[in-house]
């Protein structure tokens, strides 16, 4: 049985393998292909590297058409779909190496801003730093490298615990929950009313933790609820009681309590949700953006009253900690358009254009002037809860050694997960590894 299992999981990591691979050379193809020919008609175009939402097609639609015989932005998607937070990145990498200048304008993880610095025009020249104040400091701070601007934020976001609050309100002590909710459980407490709540066929704890990035968010998550950081001086930290806890935490989840089911260790943000929706399980780790993605992925309905939203539990004797999230845009140093790159860029950050990302994408917007703006605020009351949870709001480390760590951290957390792999070795073998230099291959 164990064979037939582990031939299946095989089959199912080839058969992934193969589409990305395939997906990957499209793309490579698409980016070095004829479509790139310059036209002779004098309209500049721009070559943007995301992930293309509707609401991005809106945006570029319009800017398209207001500078219409002058400037076009041609989007090249990357959907979160099919290119995990890592495939995107190592798909850059190599193709910015190749210093061509077939694209001018790309979204990258606010974590991947220190990796991608190189191979980037620094921005200071072209936004003043009356311009950065503009911005939310959470989401500017993620833009600088080495006291240079190169990045600017197109959107933000945050970890947030959704509940199926249908199911807590059947609970006799339910006002008391919530208001431990509200406030931040404490993972103890959390798991003791786990363990009372077990039903057949509802998981009770859906987090995503597949071997990517999105389960090192919950990793640092638990490490800074601890007052504890991964890395110290730019140097790893893993042999700690801290780190210890957190990976310990995650592995009972599945592993001890049986609050969280086995599947997850397979499942990104996208499976996470489909599970919670399909099994009406009772509490999800997800992200700002769920009810959009609800909306457009389930049904067209506001169910904000059904799945309610409460800050990341934490550890007793720590604090709140959740993960800071987002997406900047960089600027290729190979583009030929930089000028009108900029223009683009500009015209993102608007207020106009913000406010549409946030009403038809359920983007959290990163000019001030919206959150100050009270029409806009008394239109959606929920961002009230934002900015309480913002001030839990921690950052993954901003260092360039930070992805090439957090890959090879991510696939031991995975393996622990599974049980595939003790706690204190999983960390061991990790920080081994990092501190080794040696190339590490999955």
């Amino acid at each position: 049985m164990l064979k037939l299992k582990q031939n299946i999981k095989t089959f199912y990591v080839s058969i992934a393998t193969i589409t990305f691979f395939v997906l990957t050379v499209f793309v490579i193809m698409f980016l070095f292909g004829d479509y790139f020919k310059v036209s002779n008609e004098g309209v500049k175009k721009i070559y943007y590297v995301d992930n293309i939402s509707q609401t991005h097609k809106l945006v570029i639609d319009r800017f398209n058409e207001k500078n219409k015989g002058r400037i076009e932005v041609v989007p090249i998607n990357l959907p979160f779909e099919k290119f995990s937070t890592n495939e995107r990145k190592e798909l850059l990498i190599r193709y910015l190496r190749s210093k061509s200048d077939r694209v001018d304008l790309f979204s990258v993880d606010q974590i991947w801003v220190p990796r991608f610095a190189k191979w980037t025009e620094p921005l200071t020249k072209y936004f003043q730093p009356s311009q950065h104040q503009q911005i939310i400091d959470e989401a500017i701070g993620t833009c600088f490298y080495k006291d240079d601007l190169v990045a600017l934020p197109l959107y933000f976001d945050i970890g947030i615990l959704y509940y199926n609050n249908s199911f807590l309100k059947k609970l006799p002590d339910y006002s008391s929950i919530k208001n431990e909710l509200d406030n931040s459980i404490t993972w103890d407490r959390f798991i003791s009313i786990g363990r009372k709540l077990k039903q057949p066929g509802h998981s009770f704890y859906v987090f995503p933790s597949d071997d990517y990035e999105g389960l090192m968010c919950s990793f640092v998550e638990m490490l800074e609820s601890q007052n504890e950081k991964l890395f110290v001086n730019d140097t790893i930290r893993l042999n700690t009681k801290a780190a210890e806890n957190a990976l310990q935490l995650l592995v009972d989840l599945v592993n001890k309590y049986n609050l969280s089911p086995k599947e997850i260790t397979n499942y990104r943000e996208t499976e996470s949700y489909f599970h919670f929706i399909n099994h009406q399980d009772v509490f999800l780790r997800g992200w700002w953006g769920f009810y959009e993605w609800y909306g457009k992925s389930i049904k067209n309905e506001d169910v904000s009253n059904i799945y309610k939203k409460a800050p990341m539990p934490h550890f007793s004797g720590g604090k709140p900690a959740s993960i800071i999230g987002g997406w900047n845009l960089m600027v290729s140093k190979y583009s030929t358009k930089k000028s009108e790159v900029i223009e683009f860029v500009k015209y993102l950050l608007s207020d106009e254009v913000q406010r549409i990302f946030y009403e038809d994408g359920g983007y959290l917007p990163i000019k001030k002037s919206i959150y100050s703006d009270n029409k806009f605020m008394e239109r959606h009351p929920e961002l009230k809860f934002y900015n309480k949870v913002l001030k839990s709001g921690v950052h993954r480390p901003f260092s360039e050694k930070y992805t090439k760590c957090s890959d090879i951290i991510a696939s031991y957390l995975n393996l622990a997960i599974q049980n595939q792999i003790g706690v204190k070795e999983a960390l061991g073998k990790a920080q081994r590894i990092i501190n080794s230099g040696d190339v590490f291959i999955k």
